[in-house]
């Protein structure tokens, strides 16, 4: 479902029921072009732990990268220090 934002006043209740109970993905348009996405709790549950899972594979990649390079890593309590946290 697309709607536009100033449409969107008038019409959150029913944009919300077809979010909440169908799984449908509410699409906010600002001046006719996609601004914003309104989605249930199992689709951002499903987009964080992919956006996780991506991190952890860099954090991956990094620390080859560091033993390729014959590098240590930084300890967190030294970052944490150097911080001032």
């Amino acid at each position: 479902m697309n709607i536009g934002i100033a449409e969107i006043r008038n019409n959150l209740a029913d944009a919300l029921n077809r979010v909440i109970y169908t799984g449908e993905r509410v699409i906010l348009e600002r001046r006719g072009k996609p601004a914003a996405v309104i989605v249930s709790l199992e689709d951002l549950a499903m987009l964080e732990a992919i956006e996780d899972g991506e991190d952890v594979k860099a954090a991956k990649r990094a620390i080859a990268e560091m033993k390729r390079k014959g590098e240590k890593p930084i300890p967190y309590s030294q970052v944490k220090k150097q911080l001032g946290l």
